[in-house]
This record gives C-alpha cells, sequence and structure tokens, in this order.
C-alpha cells in the first residue's frame, strides 16, 4: 500500500508575521494613546487631543513606513550582494564549493560519504540555492521586500493608533483621561493574548508584560504632559 505522506503544521511558522503585525498594532496603540494622554494631561480640550491623536497616527504610520523600508531595503541588498558572490564563486570553482557544501553536512551530523553525496544531488538540482539556504541561510525565493514590508508595517501601525482614537470620539471630555488609559490596556492585553495563542505561547505572562510595560508608557507620558503644563503656566 502507498505510504500515506503525514503533514505537519507548527505555530512557528507564523511568527514573522505575526511579530511584524502585533509590533506594529502594539506601537500604534501604545504611541497614540500616550501621546493623547500627555496631550490631555496639558489642559488641552477635546479637539486639540483628537487633532494631535490624529496626528500622531499619520507621523508614526509614516515613520514606521520609512524605518521598515530602509530596514529591509539595507537587508535586501546585503542578501542580493551575498547572492551575487556565492553565484561567481560556483562558476569559478565549483568544486571547492562542493567541497564546502559537503562540510557542512558533516558538521550536522552525516557522514562524510553521505555528505558527499548529498551536497552532490542537491548541487544537480539547485546549485545556487542549496548554497544560499545551508551556506549563507537565504532562501533565494524569498527575499525580503521593502515596499511590502513598509505597507504592512503602516497599516498595523494605523490600525492600532486608529483604536485610541475611537474611544476618543465618544469618550467624554470629564472622564476622558481615565477611559483612554483603561481601554489602550485592555486593548492591548487582548492584542498580547491573541498573539500568544496564535504563537502557541503561554497567554498569561504575555498579559501581565505587554500591561505592565504598556501602563508604565502611558504614565510616563502623562507626567511629563503634566510636569510641562505645571512648568508653562509658572512661566
Amino acid at each position: 500500500m502507498p505510504r500515506r505522506i503525514h503533514l505537519e503544521t507548527h505555530k512557528i511558522d507564523s511568527i514573522g508575521w505575526l511579530r511584524a503585525a502585533v509590533l506594529g498594532a502594539n506601537d500604534g496603540i501604545v504611541s497614540t494613546a500616550s501621546l493623547v494622554l500627555g496631550v490631555a494631561a496639558s489642559g488641552s480640550d477635546h479637539s486639540h487631543i483628537l487633532i494631535s491623536g490624529i496626528a500622531g497616527l499619520v507621523a508614526g504610520s509614516m515613520a514606521m513606513a520609512t524605518g521598515e523600508f530602509v530596514s529591509v531595503s539595507s537587508q535586501s541588498d546585503t542578501e542580493k550582494a551575498a547572492l551575487e558572490v556565492e553565484r561567481k564563486e560556483l562558476a569559478e570553482n565549483a568544486s571547492s564549493e562542493h567541497a564546502e557544501l559537503a562540510a557542512i553536512y558533516v558538521r550536522r551530523g552525516l557522514d562524510a560519504p553521505l555528505a558527499e553525496q548529498v551536497a552532490e544531488k542537491l548541487m544537480a538540482h539547485d546549485s545556487l540555492g542549496a548554497h544560499a539556504r545551508d551556506e549563507l541561510g537565504i532562501t533565494p525565493g524569498n527575499l525580503a521586500n521593502p515596499l511590502q514590508a513598509a505597507i504592512a508595517s503602516a497599516c498595523s501601525f494605523a490600525t492600532g493608533a486608529a483604536l485610541p482614537l475611537l474611544v476618543i470620539v465618544f469618550a467624554p471630555q470629564q472622564y476622558l483621561m481615565p477611559v483612554i488609559a483603561v481601554s489602550a490596556l485592555l486593548l492591548l492585553a487582548v492584542l498580547g493574548a491573541l498573539a500568544a495563542r496564535v504563537g502557541g505561547a503561554r497567554i498569561l505572562p504575555a498579559v501581565l508584560r505587554v500591561t505592565f510595560w504598556s501602563a508604565l508608557a502611558l504614565g510616563i507620558t502623562y507626567g511629563v504632559g503634566y510636569l510641562a503644563e505645571s512648568l508653562v503656566a509658572r512661566h
């Protein structure tokens, strides 16, 4: 009877996009909520607080997109340069590259004869791909995409930042600061729990971690805004 193929899925497979999405949304919530709390602590009215939040959303999204684009572009340039060097070495000295690849497999636990055979088979199938994966740690068909990363970061940040803004729109002025703080922490706790759930990690430590550090950020920004307003009022 033909052998059935068992396909496994692992939650770690989603860690790349999950980390980027959670980081962007988390930054959007914390940055925007902290900003509007600082502005609110300075005595600004409801409309000025909302305008500050909108400005924070736009500025933060652009900053995330720019930073991600520059970072991933540098990574992409490095990967392409390394692949070009490897391509040249394969063209000029294939036997030496074969020995290098076989040595990698020996270090990973294969016997020398088997390592030689594996290296030969893989190089016959896709020489550059084999060296890129096992020597450089690069998957040629999955190189970093700067524009895609920039758009994803900007969108995730904007999504997170929009949540505190919705609270500002509907919350009454007299309860604005506590409502913003509590809602932001609740949103961050939910986000931390969701990320832990999707990633297969423990939920409680993730929730406590994100809540503690976010509360600290909100408190510090509120304190700075209150102090700034007091100093300006004296002068």
